[in-house]
């Protein structure tokens, strides 16, 4: 078929379904931005591009369509670093598109010119550059396919000198490959190791959502009556009304799971690469099982056994495998102790909830003092906790939620459960912050109808704060975006507290007062007013967070922004 590169490459681009792209506009993309329109190929223009990468991420994670990220050459690619290895330990299968300098002035030092390969090499799962004209359908195809196969980003790097050619063209037919289930001697005997368990524990991962395994891992934790944890950060992994569903590991996670898991005689890990950061002691309780038996279930089998000696290691598909170990069960799996841990499961499950909603404050760390000191200073405000259990109340049962990375994201661990997966977006362990505003932007896009509520410190939220100049756009999607107010870089200062003696560098926003003076308010407020798009700020005192968030929640007012600023009620407390 002969046509140009550029209809190929959007032809190419149709036919794996790929309609979003997030990004800027650049020279070096306008021939297939051209395009765009015609082949019902949406382009979101953001304010930066770190930010449209956290977009492609937050669509993509929770819709399970691809997105693709694009930009002009130079420093708008540069842009793509932090989001897209953000997006590669969140497992995220993204299209990266890097507008290369032309060919014929490569080397010379020319205008917006620097390796973009060498760029990416440890953030994309693969790359490929095009070299001939003519082969541009068939790299552009099998980068989007390794992207899909290994749920990682994946780029294609193109000089900008291959566009407009009139090539003719094979259109490829793409591969689809099926996932193992893993190897039949491993999955036997971890069918083994959970039938015999006295007290089976399921920790589910990011890969249970991935494979839509969410039901099969259901089926299989009612059979073993096994108490189900989710991995940190995940907690969209396992329906949150679910008997056996116990919460997240991890920090400021949830003490009935670090109390079922400890007492674990066989845990199955399934679809998690068990990062260090998730298993972490927390509250004093060194959680992680030292004698119980490790069956690891991952896609990737570079990662079984990378941070805990495992028992059992099976390579596949969470899904898949899940599906084999239920087939393989014993009769009797689950039926050792069974009535007992059901029992143990329901009353450690009332005593954290308990406990949870008792928790009005953080403790501070031994020898220091400095949450007390702050509770003193500024009496009026509510502490992170207070404001998590207000807003919780009223969040929308099929609200998509994003966090950012803080103290005050990070206290909210515990707190939102949910019935469905793809509800909930984490910056993952790579930890950018800045991400709570972008991701929850591009989760809108993608669910349209479907509540979507972000998180942020007002430190984090300060580094994606020129979004608001984009989603006030006439036709970007509402969205309800929450920021903590509390005056600091807060994780910075508790480390500050612990180790250097309450000597602050760098840790204070806006000491002082930043709204006393009205200045930064004023100007913010005529951005949102000046915008056919933005409602406003709002700031809340007392439980006038969970009024005000409960009426428009009810309302659904999504034809307008919400920016709801928590500022007046979070102190300075970490």
């Amino acid at each position: 078929m002969r046509m140009t590169t550029e209809e190929a490459f959007v032809k190419t681009l149709q036919m794996h379904g790929i309609k979003n792209a997030f990004g800027i506009i650049g020279s070096a993309m306008m021939p297939i931005s051209d395009l765009f329109p015609a082949a019902g190929i949406k382009f979101w223009d953001c304010a930066h591009e770190c930010n449209a990468g956290m977009m492609a991420d937050g669509y993509t994670r929770t819709t399970g369509k691809m997105s693709m990220m694009i930009a002009q050459n130079g420093p708008g690619i540069t842009n793509f670093v932090t989001p897209v290895k953000t997006a590669y330990w969140n497992h995220t299968p993204l299209l990266l598109v890097t507008p290369q300098a032309a060919n014929k002035t490569i080397g010379q030092g020319g205008f917006q010119e620097v390796e973009q390969m060498a760029m990416f090499k440890d953030s994309v799962c693969y790359q490929e550059e095009v070299r001939d004209a003519t082969r541009i359908c068939e790299v552009l195809n099998r980068v989007i396919e390794k992207a899909l196969h290994c749920s990682a980003p994946a780029q294609i790097n193109i000089p900008r000198d291959f566009w407009t050619q009139v090539v003719e063209f094979p259109l490829p037919t793409g591969v689809k490959l099926e996932r193992s289930a893993g190897g039949r001697a491993s999955t036997k005997k971890a069918a083994e190791l959970l039938s015999q368990a006295k007290f089976p524990v399921i920790l589910n991962g990011a890969g249970v959502i991935l494979a839509n395994a969410v039901e099969t891992s259901v089926k299989l934790a009612e059979r073993l009556a096994a108490p189900v944890c989710c991995n940190y950060q995940h907690n969209d992994a396992f329906p949150g009304d679910h008997p056996l569903h116990v919460g997240p590991l991890g920090y400021n996670g949830s003490k009935a799971a670090m109390e079922m898991i400890s007492k674990a005689d066989v845990v199955l890990a399934l679809g998690t690469r068990l990062n260090p950061f998730s298993t972490l002691p927390c509250y004093g309780i060194e959680y992680w099982p030292k004698d119980a038996k490790l069956i690891q279930v991952d896609i990737n089998g570079d990662r079984i056994g990378l941070t805990k000696p495992v028992d059992v290691g099976i390579q596949g598909d969470a899904g898949r495998s899940t599906e084999e170990l239920l087939e393989q069960l014993s009769a009797e799996a689950g039926s050792i102790g069974r009535a007992e841990r059901e029992k143990l499961v329901k009353e450690k499950k009332t005593a954290w909830a308990q406990e949870l909603e008792s928790m009005d404050h953080e403790l501070d760390d031994e020898g220091t003092t400095w949450n007390q000191r702050a509770r003193a200073a500024t009496p009026e405000r509510m502490s992170p906790r207070q404001a998590w259990r207000a807003i919780m109340r009223v969040m929308p049962k099929d609200a998509i939620m994003s966090s950012d990375i803080g103290n005050n994201c990070a206290i909210g661990n515990a707190y939102p459960s949910f019935q469905s997966p793809r509800k909930y977006l984490s910056p993952g362990l790579f930890g950018p912050c800045g991400y709570g505003f972008p991701s929850i932007l591009g989760a809108k896009v993608g669910n349209p109808s479907v509540p979507v509520v972000g998180f942020a410190g007002d430190g984090a939220f300060g580094i994606s704060i020129n979004e608001i100049t984009a989603c006030g756009r006439g036709d970007w999607p509402p969205v309800t975006m929450i920021v903590f107010r509390n005056f600091q870089w807060g994780a910075e200062k508790r480390n500050t507290t612990l180790w250097y003696d309450d000597n602050f560098v760098g840790t204070e926003l806006n000491k002082g007062g930043f709204f006393k003076n009205n200045k930064v308010h004023q100007t913010l407020r005529s951005v949102f007013q000046t915008s056919s798009s933005l409602l406003g700020m709002t700031y809340l005192f007392g439980r006038a967070i969970e009024t005000l968030l409960f009426e428009r929640f009810r309302r659904r007012q999504e034809e307008m922004s919400t920016m709801s600023d928590a500022s007046c009620h979070i102190g300075p407390k970490f």
